[in-house]
């Protein structure tokens, strides 16, 4: 009996090894939380242990379709209680960040597009039950009978649900992009201006109608609503730059969400922001920065950037 045990356990920790990253992956896109995505994981896993060890045991024929279920089922209920404390979120809402260099993220490095902060922005247009049939369709690649066992409709319901959430999220698709190494060459120029101070060298890299916004979701000092044009945003973040060099913070270069980025960092090394660009048409066309201290704690240590800045209150002006 013991022995049986210990291979129960031992099968069970490869299927979680195997199947985890795939389960992040989902419950990410979903929800745009990192914390949230791994609770659910958890759950999954815990129900599936669950399942597997008592009288259902043969109701688990698949182990990774059971918890791709569960998984999913799981997300769109979190997310319909997501969205009403949303309607309540201070400020500007972005999703939590997440750096390339993360395992999860790596294993799904060719889903970059759908992984980017405009995608999943984009996604809030769709109801729960709609965003988990384009994701597992359009993004993962599950057939509709498969989606239909999943969330619980029919294939016909499926594939209606499918063709309603495809026309919202192509109605509001990002501009044509460009290469990703000519992606990184542009951002490696964009920040090289950001700290040299370079007005010229920075108007010259936004797009006309470049956006900038910030979440910091009551948190931490962010931008009221978004700054929009190419002198307006300039002006702003060069007023940043000012504050950034006062306060002694740092940038380290990073892919997030897929895309050219840079993570902020204090002297100790904690992290007090997260910056991502959007790069289409050869230029930036959108700066989002999350500050939220809530949002960054996956990342490491983090510091409050309204703390850091303590009795410096000549915060730059976005009007």
């Amino acid at each position: 009996m013991e022995r049986a045990t210990a291979l129960s356990a031992s099968a069970t920790a490869e299927v979680f090894e195997r199947t985890r990253p795939l389960l992040f992956a989902i419950a990410y896109r979903m929800l745009g939380s990192v914390a949230e995505a791994e609770d659910i994981v958890q759950e999954a896993f815990l129900r599936y242990h669950r399942a597997v060890g008592g009288s259902e045991k043969e109701a688990v024929s698949s182990p990774k379709a059971y918890l791709v279920t569960v998984t999913t089922r799981l997300a769109i209920d979190q997310l319909r209680s997501a969205r009403s404390r949303r309607e309540q979120y201070v400020g500007q809402w972005l999703p939590e960040p997440v750096l390339s260099a993360d395992s999860q993220v790596e294993r799904y490095a060719e889903l970059n597009e759908s992984l980017s902060m405009a995608f999943l922005l984009l996604l809030e247009r769709l109801s729960p039950v709609e965003r988990a049939v384009f994701l597992l369709r359009e993004v993962f690649a599950y057939g509709h009978q498969e989606i239909a066992a999943m969330v619980g409709k029919s294939e016909a319901n499926v594939r209606q649900i499918a063709v309603r959430a495809r026309r919202h999220v192509e109605g509001g698709r990002r501009r044509f992009q460009i290469a990703p190494a000519a992606q990184a060459e542009l951002a490696g120029r964009f920040f090289t201006a950001l700290q040299a101070g370079n007005v010229d060298d920075l108007m010259a890299v936004l797009a006309a109608d470049v956006t900038m916004i910030g979440d910091g979701g009551g948190q931490a000092p962010a931008l009221a609503e978004p700054a929009t044009g190419r002198q307006r945003v300039a002006r702003f973040l060069l007023g940043l730059a000012r504050l950034a060099a006062r306060l002694e913070l740092g940038l380290r270069l990073e892919q997030v969400n897929g895309e050219p980025g840079a993570v902020v960092v204090d002297p100790a090394g904690r992290v007090a922001a997260v910056v991502a660009l959007e790069i289409a048409q050869g230029s930036v066309t959108a700066i989002r920065s999350v500050v939220n201290p809530d949002k960054l704690r996956h990342l490491g240590p983090v510091v409050n950037l309204g703390e850091l800045m303590g009795p410096v209150r000549d915060q730059p002006d976005a009007s």
